[in-house]
């Protein structure tokens, strides 16, 4: 079974309305103000599940910074997920900034089926000290019941592009170290976080830390798979595509060209992810 675990569907009326959205927030106008930037509602993506074999997908909303904004997400998202029950595995977006809303959205949807939060990202400023603080009992909670984050973390060097972050690495590990029992997912190969697990203490400290492969073929070589698999283990890697960023067709050339063994595929593409969710 191939689960994607990250990809974004958005609803009608923000698709239909894009300019409308993008002077509400900067932070979608800075990915999304350009007509070519690709978005996608539910029949899209099902049908490129179909196409390419994916039996479940994760769909995510966006980071908006206003409430309102992620609660209308929210609910597309469950909607979708309630027209395709068995297809579609529900994530939703929560506030740092707005803590007391963020608990009582969580605890509404998790009655809902909702399996996770996020994606969650900081476009337009640096995630500080102040927010990983703001939502520790929310976070705490989430440990404790063994609730998937999904975070958004890009490497600092490099090009340019619309959605790369300004969070340093570190700031991520101190948000990993606050919260041992959170299963987190680090989005993009974690910004390079995964080398630093040669060192014992940061491989201690990132357990129950996981890395999606969303945006690989933008980034990395092919050769990511192998090395990370061998630093981390195969085991904290996740398939997502970030769709509709990208085709999956690229993601599956590239893992078949990984030198990975057929069983290390299959892995990532479904079996890791499975077993965090405890799938049927």
């Amino acid at each position: 079974m191939i689960i994607d675990c990250h990809t974004h569907i958005f609803p009608d009326q923000v698709r239909k309305d894009r300019q409308a959205y993008c002077k509400r927030d900067q932070g979608f106008s800075s990915i999304y103000k350009d007509s070519k930037a690709r978005m996608a509602g539910v029949e899209d993506l099902i049908a490129s599940m179909d196409e390419y074999g994916i039996e479940r997908s994760i769909i995510c909303g966006f980071p908006w910074s206003e409430a309102d904004l992620c609660s209308l997400h929210n609910r597309y998202l469950i909607e979708s997920a309630s027209r395709y029950p068995h297809r579609l595995i529900v994530f939703i977006i929560l506030l740092f900034s707005d803590p007391g809303w963020s608990e009582k959205e969580l605890e509404v949807y998790l009655k809902e089926g909702v399996r996770g939060v996020g994606e969650i990202a900081f476009y337009r400023r640096e995630m500080t000290p102040q927010d990983i603080g703001a939502v520790k009992p929310i976070l705490t909670q989430m440990g404790k019941k063994g609730i998937p984050l999904l975070l958004h973390v890009n490497e600092t060097l490099g090009h340019s592009y619309p959605g790369k972050g300004r969070t340093p690495l570190e700031r991520f590990y101190d948000l990993i170290l606050s919260f041992p029992n959170l299963p987190i997912v680090l989005a993009h190969w974690g910004g390079g976080l995964p080398f630093y697990e040669m060192m014992p203490e940061v491989a201690k400290g990132m357990a129950n830390v996981y890395y999606d492969t969303a945006a690989s073929p933008y980034l990395y070589s092919k050769k990511i798979y192998a090395v990370v698999s061998e630093i981390v283990g195969v085991k904290k890697i996740l398939f997502g595509t970030d769709f509709p960023l990208l085709s999956p067709r690229k993601y599956f050339r590239e893992l078949e060209d990984s030198g990975l063994s057929k069983e290390d595929q299959r892995k990532i593409l479904g079996l890791n992810l499975s077993s965090l969710l405890a799938l049927d």
